[in-house]
């Protein structure tokens, strides 16, 4: 019996010290400094911050038109007749020319949830924009002006096709093209006489707000070669009324009558004694020049002058008869309407738009049918040499000598042919 007992003692102390034997191996591999991996903590939960969303409000943008004014397009931007005739004058005293309203300027105006302006945004032009808030039952306007980038660049091409071709060719816009065309309007008729292979070159102001182009300034020179004859712009204001161009002898390019009453069109029919009449027969004299053009086409008046008639002429169809000095008289036939200002009487002034281009009368098409007279008879108005405008005065010659020769040396170097 004490054996047994003896056995059994010896068994629990074996089982024991296995036990604290094991505890110790836990406690040397998870507790013991140094040897067991640290912990892996789990990060602390982000707390999001609370947003709190904004009073809804909406922007209501409208475009000017053409002829449009301020208070109707703030009325049609969705402010009161009375809000709107208040903020329009509010915007003329802060400098807003409310006659001249640029057509695609633009007005924003942010209303908030209670249908209620809270800002007027009105952008003048890309140099001149307003901002404007209520204020004591009023509006509170403050305005910000950009002051123009100006750069002086060369522009050169080569007609192929048409002279607005070659031009957009170049990446610039048709304005340009009109401002090329008015240069040398008197001198060269650029619906007759534009061939291929023509060349031009000019010194142009471009006027940028960044790195943005917004508009042209002056052509400060040009030049357009055609059939081995080169034409040559020098732009000048020192010394005479106002900018304008000369040759390089120092004559104004712009003569008392224009070469031709449209801007861009083409010439179906020539002066001459001798042609077949298209719907009477026979052969007959054509004391003009024919321009075939669509319906609609603008027609300037050539020159300064006074209206003898205006309206319909028998075979002539509508027709505008002008008056000039040193003899001159013109004539345009076959319009579709005329300007309600164009009448017996009234005055006119060069490249004033008289009419537009119809088919009334004896035509077989729409065209202008334009006739000049001198001193009673009948002229061709392509080879009549008409009088100059004023020269530049000898007193500023010695300066324009001078200017004249910098520029177009600067364009042959900036743009070589």
């Amino acid at each position: 019996m004490m054996g047994v007992m003896r056995t059994r003692s010896l068994a629990a102390t074996g089982l024991l010290a296995a036990s604290f034997l094991v505890l110790a191996v836990s406690v040397y591999q998870y507790v013991w400094p140094g040897t067991a991996q640290a912990p892996r903590w789990l990060p602390e939960p982000k707390v999001e911050a609370l947003v709190v969303p904004p009073y809804p409000v909406t922007v209501h943008s409208v475009e000017m038109g053409r002829g449009d004014t301020l208070v109707r397009a703030l009325a049609r931007a969705g402010l009161p007749s009375r809000s709107a005739t208040l903020l329009a004058t509010q915007f003329g005293k802060n400098g807003a020319d409310l006659r001249k309203i640029r057509a695609g300027a633009t007005i924003e105006i942010t209303w908030n949830a209670r249908n209620e302006a809270t800002e007027v945004r009105y952008e003048a032009s890309p140099w001149l924009s307003f901002a404007a808030r209520p204020a004591d039952g009023g509006w509170r306007v403050g305005r910000a002006e950009t002051i123009p980038d100006l750069r002086v660049e060369a522009v050169s091409g080569v007609v192929q096709r048409s002279l607005f071709d070659a031009l957009e060719r170049t990446g610039e816009s048709a304005r340009l093209v009109l401002a090329l065309v008015e240069i040398f309007s008197s001198d060269f008729d650029f619906t007759a006489d534009t061939r291929a292979g023509d060349r031009f070159r000019l010194l142009v102001e471009k006027r940028y707000a960044g790195d943005a182009f917004v508009d042209y300034g002056r052509i400060l020179v040009a030049q357009y070669t055609s059939g081995g004859k080169t034409l040559t712009g020098v732009g000048f204001e020192k010394g005479v009324s106002r900018f304008a161009h000369y040759d390089l002898a120092g004559n104004s390019l712009r003569k008392s009558f224009l070469k031709s009453p449209l801007e861009f069109t083409r010439i179906t029919s020539g002066f001459t004694y001798a042609r077949p009449h298209p719907i009477l027969g026979g052969v007959r004299p054509h004391l003009a020049i024919d321009y075939g053009a669509p319906v609609g086409t603008p027609v300037r008046a050539v020159a300064d002058g006074v209206v003898v008639h205006a309206g319909w002429n028998g075979g002539n169809g509508i027709q505008v008869h002008l008056r000039h000095r040193s003899g001159y008289e013109t004539q345009y036939n076959h319009l579709s309407r005329i300007p309600s200002d164009i009448r017996a009487g009234a005055r006119v002034r060069q490249k004033q738009i008289i009419g537009n281009v119809g088919a009334t009368g004896l035509a077989t098409g729409p065209h202008l049918d334009y006739r000049i007279v001198h001193n009673g008879t009948y002229v061709n108005p392509l080879s009549e040499k008409f009088i100059p405008g004023e020269p530049i005065p000898a007193a500023a010659r010695a300066e324009f000598t001078r200017e004249s020769r910098e520029l177009v040396a600067r364009l042959e170097a900036a743009a070589p042919f």
